[in-house]
């Protein structure tokens, strides 16, 4: 099983969203996101699970993170619970599809800073160089995550610019990576972007 985590990050703070939403829409993004987890198996938290448009994304199984006992799944066919970190262990242990990570804050920070089972082999870094939208609501980062990126990972591919978005590709420092799915991940951001190694 490779684990990969994917996110869109604001260039100059890492903030991922402010309260419930992310602070800019690039539509090349929304759609390179939804091609990498296309029929895979996707861990976010509760709130980027309400995000995604009818609560669920087509054609993928999705693991919920939430503490709630009682919440309340849109597809109880594909979609399951995962309440304690023990939980996410076990998934691990009984998983054979790949696994991708789709956040929140919270959720990129226990796979990235987490114990090594549990980090991503490979991680696709989106960074947005406009300027975000001016919401009310509480500002979420992953500067945790992107400083252990930069510690533990190598950029492997050139820099995919699109719409004002920078995507590239790491894997960690080391490791053996599936060449599947990083093949996969690096033909869809190199379909309709232009590519700098700078």
């Amino acid at each position: 099983m490779t684990i990969v985590a994917m996110w869109c990050r604001h260039e100059n703070d890492n903030l991922i969203g402010i309260g419930k939403r992310i602070p800019w829409s690039v539509a090349s993004d929304s759609r390179h996101f939804l091609q990498v987890v296309a029929g895979q198996t996707v861990v976010c938290g509760r709130k980027t699970y309400e995000s995604f448009p009818g609560r669920t994304i087509d054609g993928c199984f999705i693991w919920v993170l939430t503490a709630d006992e009682n919440y309340e799944l849109s597809d109880v066919a594909r979609h399951s619970i995962i309440h304690t970190q023990r939980d996410i262990a076990a998934l691990l242990d009984k998983e054979e599809r790949d696994l991708y990570i789709a956040g929140g804050a919270q959720i990129y920070k226990l796979f990235m800073s987490g114990k090594e089972k549990l980090k991503p082999h490979i991680v696709v870094d989106c960074v947005y160089g406009g300027e975000p939208e001016k919401l009310d609501g509480e500002k979420i980062d992953i500067t945790d995550s992107v400083d252990v990126l930069k510690r533990e990972y190598i950029r492997i591919s050139p820099f995919y610019e699109a719409d004002g978005v920078r995507s590239a590709v790491w894997v960690r420092r080391g490791e053996f990576v599936e060449q599947a799915p990083l093949k996969r991940i690096v033909a869809i951001l190199e379909s309709d972007t232009t590519a700098d190694w700078g």
